[in-house]
């Protein structure tokens, strides 16, 4: 499908539509923009069922997913006169956001998957890839800075189905020698623990992330089957919850004081869906640290501004500066969505 189309520009204002993507481990979300104006959101799952012919080529079902989101996203610009202009995604893995390669994503199981020349070559327009920690910690900057709040020396840690970094020094992000700095998820803290999708034992991501809290629930012989905030709502009122909890804020207080040592950040900002528990986790999270670091002053630790839409706005960001690379940044947070009639 191709649905290529040059930006128009007529009083600062662009016609053409973008489309943004964040890829997850559990869904793919997207949405379509004109400007500051939401066209359109599509959510599928990432690992969904495959039907034939589609998602047997590279890239697999979380291709297929992509595909499918961005397909439908850019159909409704089209039916409302505006044409695809450019695509922004963001991915869990290493990412080398030069060439739009996704080195590896082991939760997706994409290895050297060439992702951005994949989808030009299926939609006619320019792509951007980029990590999708490093995406969020965009939106994250930006919203930061809106509001005046500290952001040269930062960790950003968006927590979903893995959990992942992004290193700000000095002001800049830090991409690493092969793109994977700031894979905090798969630094090991309990030598010889749980085995952990990346090949080790005793990962950050394999106690702490979302999905792997409720898997840990549920092994343990917990009863609640619906989504992980209803564990962490229940964490005063069920042991196991409570069990699993405290693990999960152990890890992630290990990994942040690893960071700490080696950055010396002055806030972690926590984001993502489980960064929505607010001080829920905050709280805990900040005693742990303190009591890991005790022999020097531990970061702050804040909930984070953009929330657990920054890696979707910061895909929005993205795709706009593939549609028109000397177009100024614009603060990606809170867009107004199109009333429809």
């Amino acid at each position: 499908m191709s649905t290529g189309g040059a930006a128009a520009h007529g009083g600062g204002e662009q016609s053409g539509a973008v489309v943004a993507v964040d890829v997850g481990g559990t869904t793919v979300k997207g949405m379509v923009r004109v400007g500051d104006v939401v066209l359109d959101r599509a959510v599928v799952p990432t690992l969904g069922p495959v039907t034939p012919g589609n998602g047997d080529g590279p890239g697999g079902p979380a291709l297929a997913a992509v595909t499918a989101v961005v397909d439908r996203l850019a159909a409704a610009a089209t039916s409302a006169g505006h044409p695809l202009t450019a695509i922004g995604l963001c991915t869990p893995g290493v990412v080398d956001a030069e060439t739009g390669t996704v080195v590896v994503a082991v939760n997706l199981d994409w290895h050297d998957l060439p992702l951005a020349a994949l989808l030009r070559d299926r939609y006619g327009v320019p792509v951007a890839v980029a990590h999708d920690a490093r995406a969020a910690a965009t939106a994250e900057i930006a919203a930061r800075t809106a509001a005046g709040r500290d952001v040269a020396e930062m960790v950003f840690i968006p927590i979903g189905t893995g959990v992942s970094a992004s290193l700000v020094v000095d002001g800049r992000l830090v991409v690493g020698a092969a793109g994977g700095a700031g894979e905090v998820g798969h630094v090991c803290v309990r030598p010889g623990g749980e085995p952990c999708t990346c090949g080790q034992r005793g990962c950050v991501e394999v106690y702490a992330s979302a999905r792997n809290i409720g898997r840990r629930y549920r092994a343990a012989g917990g009863t609640i089957d619906g989504a992980t905030d209803e564990i962490v709502a229940a964490v005063d009122t069920d042991p196991l919850a409570a069990a699993v909890w405290a693990d999960a804020v152990d890890a992630l207080a290990a990994g942040i004081a690893i960071l700490s040592a080696v950055l010396d950040p002055a806030v972690v900002v926590v984001g993502g869906g489980l960064g929505e528990s607010g001080e829920r986790l905050l709280a805990p999270l900040r005693t742990a640290v303190d009591a890991r670091l005790g022999w020097r002053p531990a970061p702050r630790i804040e909930q984070s501004l953009a929330g657990a839409g920054a890696g979707l706005a910061g895909a929005a960001l993205l795709a706009r500066t593939a549609a028109d690379p000397t177009a100024p940044p614009r603060t990606p947070h809170h867009p107004r969505t199109r009333r429809t009639p």
